[in-house]
């Protein structure tokens, strides 16, 4: 490991760029606690947070975020985009009480010419006076080089003419966005490395898109060619196709780049970034690296079996660096290794003959294309081996569901538990509720409190049919707060959260 190792300060733009996503919009709160996470927990080194001038609301959250950050003597940490327009954007931060502005400018002459209508000199002279006026009100400035990238392809000289420019005003970073995302690797590295030679002492920060899905691959090279930051999001959000996610760009620096480190905290990534999916509404794929839900998820029976035997199929990019763990998927893929593996974590041990057994069920599930989770392991068990491995005590024997104009939801439930059978009627907001109050009424009588019901998530395939299967997913909170989840599958979607329930009552324990 070399001595001595290059720092690469790490900006995340989520707030800013981030949520110029389609149909995204955080709140002054969710701003906030964004904000909190990425510098105290994933401890990048700036932030983005909003452009000036844009509403009332963004106005608000600006302040609400850099009252905080002076708090805690991060305020220098907190940046704004502004733009070009003489004092206004100036005294939008002021009245914010944000410090440092990113300073929107451009990095083209097609930008220039047909945007601004401009010469390059007139825009150098708007952008000086912007500049010293930052200066005077004790603000901070970075400046954007917007559509740089196009500016390097087609239009050199003037990049370098500004670049002469810039470098002899009051500015701390100079910016180059790729900010249509269309560089290649080689690009990156010839262009980055060229500025970062002529200008030595600069601080330079690269700025990917993904529109070709490069933009992992462009901060490699952008970070080998000499770029001192880089800017990044969580997810991977912004206009688009997006930014360079966050995650990978960490990842691939951390295993890739020796001579190279950051700030950032591996293990908070996967936090942040599932609660930046929920206030956004952005889904993460479940194939997305590092966070994923199906990354360190093996699914082909003959890798758990590498794994099982000498880890032939582990690799640097380990699930426990960032606060995740190994699953190993059931499915018409699966093999003996996969599913001993869920089977030992559930405390269940089977002879070989019963495994092959279960085994040939999984796949046939999966060839009918059904989801097979670790929780329905002990049905299959049982249905396959007509064994008491796993012993059904309780059976709902049967239902009637009643649903009337301007009345309440009625269930008639009948149900055996250990060969004692129960019936109960009751009322309910909806039928799947009245079915539980009825359920409730019969565990009263045997003095058992069942467990709480936590989430209720409902699926159903692609298409609309209305004959479709639906799944109902159904999380539970034993009194000693460990949770598990159970499943069911029908056509109707009240019947499948039954068949959800009844797996719930088998699990639990009963005097």
């Amino acid at each position: 490991m070399p001595q001595s190792r290059r720092m690469i300060e790490i900006m995340d733009t989520t707030l800013r760029d981030g949520e110029q996503t389609s149909g995204v919009s955080f709140s002054a709160s969710e701003k906030l606690t964004i904000a909190q996470l990425l510098l105290t927990e994933v401890k990048v080194d700036r932030i983005e947070i909003a452009s000036a001038r844009v509403s009332e609301g963004e106005f608000d959250a600006v302040k609400k975020i850099t009252k905080w950050a002076k708090a805690k003597g991060l305020l220098n940490k907190v940046e704004v985009l502004t733009f070009v327009d003489g004092d206004v954007s100036v005294q939008w931060m002021i009245r914010a009480g944000a410090k440092v502005m990113n300073l929107l400018t451009k990095g083209s002459l097609n930008h220039l010419t047909h945007q601004l209508k401009k010469k390059p000199e007139e825009h150098f002279s708007d952008v000086a006076g912007v500049l010293a006026l930052a200066k005077k009100k004790g603000l901070e400035a970075n400046v954007y080089l917007e559509d740089w990238s196009n500016g390097m392809r087609h239009s050199r000289d003037y990049v370098f003419q500004y670049l002469d420019f810039l470098v002899t005003q009051p500015l701390k970073r100079i910016m180059l966005p790729d900010t249509l995302g269309v560089l290649t690797p080689a690009e990156v590295y010839d262009y980055v490395s060229e500025i970062v030679k002529r200008y030595p002492g600069i601080h330079f920060d690269f700025h990917a898109h993904n529109d070709y899905d490069l933009g992992t691959a462009n901060v490699l090279e952008g970070v080998k060619a000499g770029a001192h930051g880089l800017h990044l999001t969580i997810n991977g959000m912004g206009e688009r196709a997006g930014n360079a996610p966050l995650a990978s760009a960490i990842a691939v620096i951390n295993d890739f780049m020796p001579n190279v480190k950051t700030g950032v905290v591996e293990k908070s990534l996967y936090t942040v970034s599932k609660l930046v999916e929920a206030f956004s509404g952005f889904r993460i794929p479940v194939n997305k690296p590092v966070v994923g839900e199906n990354v360190f998820t093996q699914t082909a029976g003959i890798h758990a079996d590498g794994d099982k035997k000498n880890k032939l199929y582990f690799s640097d990019l380990m699930p426990e660096r960032f606060g995740r763990q190994r699953k190993y998927a059931l499915g018409k893929t699966s093999g003996k290794a996969n599913i001993e593996n869920n089977l030992a974590q559930l405390g269940i041990e089977l002879s070989d003959h019963d495994l092959k057994k279960v085994t040939q069920r999984i796949i046939e599930l999966g060839d009918r294309k059904e989801v097979v989770t670790q929780a329905d392991l002990p049905y299959i068990i049982s249905d396959v081996l007509d064994s008491n491995t796993i012993e059904e005590k309780v059976r709902i024997e049967n239902y009637v569901l009643t649903h009337a104009k301007n009345l309440n939801p009625s269930v008639t439930l009948q149900i055996c538990m250990n060969g004692e059978f129960f019936e109960e009627q009751a009322q309910g907001d909806g039928q799947y509720d009245a079915f539980m109050n009825a359920l409730k009424k019969v565990y009263k009588q045997k003095k058992i409190e069942l467990p709480l019901l936590t989430d209720y998530a409902v699926r159903i395939p692609p298409g609309g049919k209305s004959d479709a299967l639906c799944e109902t997913i159904i999380t539970w909170r034993e009194h000693n707060n460990k949770e598990f989840k159970t499943r069911g599958l029908d056509s109707d979607q009240t019947v499948s959260a039954i068949k959800a329930t009844q797996k719930m009552l088998n699990i639990i324990p009963h005097p």
